[in-house]
């Protein structure tokens, strides 16, 4: 396991990271929307949705992965009825096939936002499977080429 920061996204505010990755799943924690650059937070629930989707994909795209990538989405919403705004600013972030979703009503989040928004997303390595990276390969290894590696 191995955790991801970026300072393109709210430093953790507690004994957390911004997100994990293990065997090539990336777990995001729950992105709120503070700006990473001034520590403020826009106003309405449309604006503080693309913030968090903006921090989001910052964690995402630091661990190596990307939004195509992406194939769990939690959203917490602070008034449920402010749904449909945040729902046309969540799909200018995601395309067909979108990634899985659950959309929840809060009570309370954390620094009195509107929006938080978690993921969980693969780490694709295209043309070399994930072990060949991680031991040097260029291709695909065969028993062989490992053997001799190792």
């Amino acid at each position: 396991m191995r955790s991801v920061a970026t300072d393109k996204a709210p430093p953790a505010a507690g004994p957390y990271s911004q997100a994990v990755e293990c065997d090539g799943i990336v777990y995001v924690s729950g992105q709120i929307p503070v700006d990473p650059s001034t520590g403020k937070m826009p106003e309405g629930a449309a604006a503080q949705a693309r913030q968090a989707l903006e921090n989001l994909r910052n964690v995402v795209e630091a661990s190596g992965s990307s939004m195509g990538d992406v194939l769990k989405v939690t959203v917490f919403l602070k008034d449920i009825g402010t749904f449909a705004e945040v729902n046309a600013v969540y799909a200018e972030f995601f395309s067909q096939p979108c990634p899985a979703r659950s959309c929840v009503g809060c009570a309370d989040l954390p620094k009195g936002s509107l929006v938080e928004i978690d993921a969980v997303a693969r780490i694709k390595k295209r043309g070399t499977h994930r072990w060949a990276t991680v031991l040097g390969l260029t291709s695909f290894p065969t028993t062989a080429s490992l053997t001799k590696r190792l």
